[in-house]
């Protein structure tokens, strides 16, 4: 992982403070949403919503007002006023249950379009040219970022539709029926030392206490979900990674009879998962302690409260249940606290991962910018590469090439030879521009492709051969003939008749096949330049023998750096040049010259790594 300086690693203790507040957090979400091509389908579903929710809570204030003449005609024995006040109920239920079904749509639409909005910004952004290599070496958040975009952001999404519409239901209804409540009890009185005493709006009062002591003791038992989630999460990320990594690898792992050592380490991983759950687990059986409690009491408490109005004769029988019904709806809104408080942490933790993350993906490029030593990127005149006085920092030490300036020009093929211990593929990435820790320049030819190949395995996308071979560009840019002579130059003339069928070549192909595959793309694409990074040792003879066929005939103006070691195979270069590592005595002798300049003369600042 790359360690940077204290001044670029560390933020004030202040922002980060900012950083996990819910405000800031959700600032970051929203400014994804408004940037999506969904925006405008979110506002109107929002207002939507909100129109559905103000209709229902006027349908059940009008079920609210029904209360009182059907349970005065219950009392009265008034048969026909009992069947008219049953009809009206039907009336009025009938509406609320086509608003209820049109809420569930437009939530449910809510969800969708907010996770459209959400991952597809996500992602977008996270597959910018070298943000997603830049922040998997950017430390712990740039791990398992597929969970923070795919589980972690669905979940998010959901969890805030249900609480958003649930929040905005219950303060419409908050609203609606405190006036209800206030003009109900506006009358009561306490008798206190001989004297009657006005209590104006006194169930607006006990809805209150009565909802505040809820969320008070919810607060302060369920506050610690937050965290006891946000780290479940993160165990059941590390756990599924773990799981696709041993499928990704089973061919390995069974040659080496190493599924008992890979069952110990998922193993491990479903401990974590076990423990941090269990954790989750004692932290929601306490909550419910007071979430079930208030539960059961809210059964009766709304008689109760009602009780002394009723019994003070300023309430018939039907106002009395008419106030237990209003008492019921404000306090279940003032009460939403409490009801929603586990999801409410569940909410949080998603909420601190997913915004954790797309602050992480918008700032790591400004971040790697205010490295304090970087190589000079610029783009130079076509045909020509040039490479002045580089040195690659990592957290493994230097590494420097010999020749103060090497160039590349059209048509040249060169080998940089490592010696053991070197940071080949470092060097390799710097070259490609993934790297930029370090001194030096490198010039690159303006409007000239640049194909990478990178060690190992070659990457082949999921879909048809012709997809892979054309990949990153489109398959239609090349016409058949192209595809099968490409095939055939590599000796995958039986790979022809099934171009078009979608697999799992990497599954389907031996090693030897997929790395041929992938300079039949070279040969396809047939670009300006390519960069190879210490692939050569890794072919046959045969393939050897083609390679440098093609090289000769088809490709002879394609430029070639090849970097390997020096044991590399020498079937097309013209230059060798060396790639050392910088010894301790030399770092630490430059170290000295660094403390011991003070003439002003400029130096190059130091890369802004340290080794773990």
């Amino acid at each position: 992982m790359i360690e940077r300086s204290h001044e670029t690693a560390s933020a004030a203790p202040g922002d980060e403070e900012r950083e996990t507040r819910p405000w800031s957090q959700l600032s970051v979400i929203a400014q994804t949403l408004r940037a999506s091509s969904v925006s405008q389908a979110l506002l109107w579903t929002a207002l939507a919503i909100c129109a559905v929710v103000a209709l229902t809570a006027y349908g059940q204030i009008r079920l609210n007002r029904w209360n009182r003449p059907f349970y005065d005609a219950l009392s009265r024995r008034d048969i026909h006023d009992f069947l008219f006040q049953l009809g009206v109920f039907f009336i009025i239920a009938g509406v609320l249950l086509a608003l209820n079904v049109l809420q569930r749509w437009l939530t449910e639409r809510l969800k969708l379009k907010l996770r459209e909005g959400l991952v597809r910004g996500m992602v977008h952004d996270w597959l910018l040219p070298r943000r997603a290599f830049w922040l998997a070496n950017a430390g712990p958040m740039g791990v398992n970022p597929d969970q923070r975009m795919h589980e972690d952001a669905r979940h998010l999404c959901e969890l805030s539709a249900d609480l958003g519409v649930g929040l905005l239901q219950a303060s419409i209804l908050l609203a609606t029926f405190t006036g209800v409540l206030w003009s109900l009890s506006a009358g009561f009185t306490v008798r206190a030392a001989g004297q009657d005493h006005l209590v104006p709006g006194y169930m607006v009062w006990a809805a209150l206490l009565y909802a505040g002591i809820g969320s008070l003791l919810s607060y302060w038992i369920g506050r610690s979900l937050i965290a006891r989630n946000a780290e479940r999460y993160a165990r059941e990320a590390d756990l599924r990674f773990a799981l696709v990594r041993v499928n990704e690898h089973l061919d390995s792992i069974c040659l080496a009879a190493g599924e008992a050592d890979e069952g110990r380490r998922v193993g491990l991983h479903l401990d974590a998962v076990l423990g941090a759950t269990r954790r989750l687990i004692a932290g929601l059986t306490h909550l419910t302690w007071i979430t079930a409690g208030f539960g059961w009491v809210t059964v009766v408490a709304p008689v109760l409260v009602a009780a002394p109005l009723y019994f003070q004769g300023k309430l018939s029988f039907g106002g009395l249940m008419m106030a237990a019904a209003a008492f019921s709806q404000a306090q279940s809104s003032l009460r939403w606290f409490v009801d929603n408080f586990s999801i409410i942490a569940d909410w949080r933790a998603t909420l601190l991962r997913v915004a954790g993350f797309r602050r992480a993906v918008m700032n790591v490029e400004s971040l790697h910018a205010a490295e304090e030593s970087r190589i000079d990127y610029a783009e130079g005149d076509a045909g020509s590469l040039i490479i002045e006085q580089l040195e690659i920092a990592s957290p493994h030490g230097r590494d420097r090439l010999m020749e103060p300036r090497i160039e590349v020009r059209r048509g040249e093929r060169i080998l940089i030879a490592g010696e053991p211990g070197a940071g080949k593929t470092h060097l390799f990435r710097a070259l490609a521009g993934l790297w930029p820790w370090g001194t030096g320049r490198i010039v690159r030819p303006r409007d000239e492709a640049i194909l990478y190949f990178p060690r190992g395995t070659p990457y082949l996308p999921r879909g048809s051969l012709r997809e892979a071979l054309a990949y990153p560009l489109k398959s239609a840019a090349f016409d058949s003939t192209a595809y099968a002579h490409a095939l055939h130059r590599f000796g995958l003339d039986a790979l022809v008749p099934i171009m078009d069928q979608t697999r799992r070549w990497d599954r389907e192909l031996n090693q030897d096949e997929q790395l041929s595959l992938a300079f039949a793309r070279v040969l396809l694409q047939a670009p300006a330049w390519m960069l190879i990074d210490n692939t050569f040792s890794a072919l046959d003879s045969d393939t050897i023998a083609r390679v440098v066929d093609v090289f000769s005939n088809e490709l002879k103006h394609t430029s070639v750096i090849h970097i390997g070691s020096a044991h590399t195979p020498d079937p097309l270069y013209s230059r060798v040049y060396q790639l050392t590592r910088v010894s301790r005595r030399e770092r630490a002798q430059e170290s000295t010259d660094e403390r011991g300049d003070s003439d002003g003369h400029h130096r190059a600042p130091r890369a802004g790594f340290a080794a773990r």
